[in-house]
């Protein structure tokens, strides 16, 4: 089986070029390839003719969605999935500092100690149950949690989105881990934070666009659920006067849940597969469908 002529741009990284060797691939020039690993911004060209597949370095590609879809005769995959294991080890940080007092008590500068929460015993739910989501799933099993697992679908043992106004009432606590479209900004507003219990805590490791903000802000003001935990903010980057910042019962790390030596490290990974699946003529992993809008 010939070896897929493949470029890696805009420029050849070096980690990208030994994961396309390591998938069977050769790395060649735009005008000669058939698939290109491309590593930039949503800024992408025109692709020459000959190239069938495109790889983007991103999980969330909502800003990459109107050069997709300009390209429709390209298959495009994402890096959905590939970051799973550190994001959802980042966002049961966030769920148990929250649930566990620590946010309050790592600002605080007296012994006071509080009458916090344990996770034990209480309702998880999981909204957008994909990669991430199903990473999380398994760290949350030794902490004897029920967890309502939401998908698109409602596939398997899943809620479908169609149930998730039962959602928001039933759960203790909640993780946001959606793709951001049209369809998912705001997917947590002023009603749905309504019906949350006064010791909910809410993490957002997807989008910041999928929590109203100001809705947010009003429900941790007015003391109305336990707390917000975000990874990604809207907008973003939080400017250092935005009302977040002084709410005690927020806690905001700067979108760092995939860090820059594991992303470099995994995507190289999902590069490697892709490139052998690709030669091989197998299904691509994660490919992204227009419609849909991830």
């Amino acid at each position: 089986m010939p070896a897929p002529p493949i470029h890696v741009g805009p420029e050849p990284k070096d980690h990208l070029v030994r994961a396309v060797e390591d998938g069977g691939g050769r790395v060649v020039g735009l005008e000669e390839a058939e698939g290109v690993i491309w590593a930039g911004g949503p800024d992408f060209p025109e692709f020459p003719e000959r190239v069938r597949w495109v790889q983007l370095p991103a999980a969330g590609v909502e800003s990459w969605m109107d050069a997709v879809r300009a390209q429709p005769r390209i298959q495009f995959t994402s890096a959905a999935g590939a970051y799973a294991t550190q994001v959802a080890e980042h966002a049961l940080a966030l769920l148990l500092a929250g649930v566990r007092g620590i946010v309050g008590y790592a600002r605080t500068q007296t012994w006071s100690p509080g009458g916090d929460r344990v996770l034990e015993g209480t309702t998880v739910a999981v909204v957008g149950a994909g990669g991430i989501g199903r990473e999380l799933i398994k760290m949350l099993e030794p902490h004897d949690v029920e967890v309502i697992a939401v998908t698109r679908s409602g596939r398997g043992d899943t809620w479908s989105v169609d149930r998730l106004p039962e959602v928001w009432a039933k759960a203790d606590h909640f993780v946001i881990g959606a793709p951001a479209t049209d369809g998912t900004r705001h997917l947590v507003g002023a009603e749905e934070l309504a019906q949350m219990k006064p010791h909910a805590w809410i993490v957002n490791i997807a989008r910041g666009s999928l929590i109203d903000p100001d809705a947010l802000v009003d429900a941790l003001r007015e003391e109305r659920i336990g707390g917000a935990a975000l990874d990604v903010t809207d907008p973003e980057p939080l400017p250092d006067d935005h009302p977040l910042w002084r709410e005690p019962r927020a806690l905001i790390t700067p979108h760092v849940a995939n860090p820059p030596e594991t992303m470099e490290r995994d995507l190289a990974k999902r590069v490697t597969e892709n490139v052998r699946r690709f030669g091989a003529g197998e299904d691509l992993l994660a490919p992204i469908e227009r419609d849909r809008g991830y």
